[in-house]
């Protein structure tokens, strides 16, 4: 009697008269779940398929990367994300469990853009991604700057991305490209987009361009990647390869692909002949409210004592007339309140209702058009910079990274 097969072991399946090779992952609700060859996994009846012992597969043996002279010094700092995640052999199921060197060995077209360093100094997925790690990230970065390198590429999980470019854009003060990049989907996947992100992130980080950005699929094809600045960036679907959009502003530039010639615009922030800066410290106790139409005043009352905090309001900036008073305590309390729009296009002006001009008169800083997380963050970073209120004030309202725009632009 053949035994049950085991989680990871391959097994041929039999189905509508088809053999397919697979590899068993488990059963669960009457179903029999494996994953096939092409990635995908499948559920099927036990009665419609049959299993035969098959010999557990191993992870395919990568070549050493080969690094070539004269080639540009780059940098890749791996944190983990769908990226850097492959097929678990023992379950079938996906896992951030590649390293930076593994990225490289399964990209071979990177070699040919420039010679790389390599770094793991996390393998998470983006979701637990915390202050200290973006310090340590930050610190990295500027080792690297430091020794040589003419470019940093940061892989990263997609669906906090946004908000570590936006870090690491206030932390590092860079004269060369710090490139964030990951992928929708998972290296075992055959509709992955980690090889091209990768690629046309290796070639933005070896472009003219200065500052942090964030280089990720520009269309539903393989055609090219946008280049996106990192403080006006956000994740605008949950699963789809062109994901990411420039937020009240034109992409820095393009990338394409496969031929990965570049083309910049002309805001974008270029090289600098200067040492990098580390500004490093962060305030964590900040946070991220999204008013909604009858929300209670007293949830504020769980940020009493927090030195910052960010409210997404309603179009211009609005959240309803009993929250000002509770915002004016919080405020008189030493609490910084930022207020930002969840329209995400346009800016806050609280001059022009009354709840508005209520709100500034309480001592809450208009966000101007600065995205909700971007001002999160950014507020995060000017408390551990500033050592009074009216410095950490002067510091929301300037624009340091390109996360205010002082126009509107119609149409984006």
């Amino acid at each position: 009697m053949t035994p049950a097969p085991r989680a990871g072991d391959r097994v041929w399946c039999t189905f509508g008269g088809h053999r397919y090779e697979a590899t068993w992952i488990t059963d669960r609700d009457g179903m029999a779940v494996v994953k096939l060859g092409s990635g995908y996994n499948i559920g099927v009846p036990p009665g419609d398929v049959t299993f035969r012992e098959h010999p557990k597969a191993e992870p395919p043996a990568l070549a050493p990367p080969v690094q070539k002279a004269g080639l540009p010094d780059l940098a890749i700092i791996s944190t983990g994300g769908t990226i850097a995640s492959r097929v678990d052999y023992r379950t079938g199921a996906v896992t951030s469990q590649f390293s930076a060197d593994d990225i490289l060995r399964a990209i071979p077209g990177l070699a040919t853009i420039g010679r790389f360093r390599t770094e793991q100094i996390s393998s998470i997925l983006s979701e637990n991604m915390t202050v200290r790690i973006w310090q340590d990230l930050a610190r990295a970065i500027v080792r690297d700057l430091k020794s040589g390198a003419a470019g940093v590429i940061v892989t990263h999980g997609t669906d906090t991305m946004a908000y570590s470019a936006a870090a690491i854009s206030f932390m590092v003060e860079t004269p060369a490209p710090i490139i964030f990049v990951g992928s929708q989907r998972s290296a075992d996947r055959p509709s992955s987009d980690n090889a091209m992100n990768a690629l046309c992130a290796a070639t933005a980080a070896v472009s003219p361009l200065g500052e942090v950005a964030v280089v990720m699929h520009e269309t539903t094809s393989d055609d090219r990647c946008a280049i996106h600045r990192g403080t006006r960036v956000r994740k605008m679907h949950t699963s789809r390869r062109d994901a990411f959009r420039s937020m009240g502003m034109a992409p820095l530039g393009y990338v394409d692909y496969p031929g990965l010639s570049i083309t910049l615009s002309p805001e974008a922030v270029t090289r600098q002949k200067r040492e990098p800066g580390l500004r490093e410290k962060m305030e964590e106790r900040c946070g991220l409210v999204s008013f909604y139409p009858g929300m209670d005043p007293a949830v504020l009352e769980a940020y009493r004592g927090y030195p910052g905090l960010v409210i997404a309001g309603t179009g211009l900036g609005h959240v309803s007339t009993p929250w000002v008073k509770g915002l004016a305590s919080l405020v008189r309390d030493g609490t910084i309140v930022v207020m930002t729009s969840q329209c995400l296009h346009g800016r806050v002006c609280d001059r022009v209702y009354d709840t508005g001009r209520d709100l500034l008169a309480a001592g809450v800083i208009e966000g101007e058009d600065m995205l909700p997380e971007v001002a999160l963050v950014k507020l995060m970073w000017a408390l551990g910079q500033a050592d009074s209120s009216e410095g950490v004030r002067a510091l929301m309202v300037a624009n340091l990274r390109g996360e205010i725009r002082r126009r509107s632009l119609h149409g984006l």
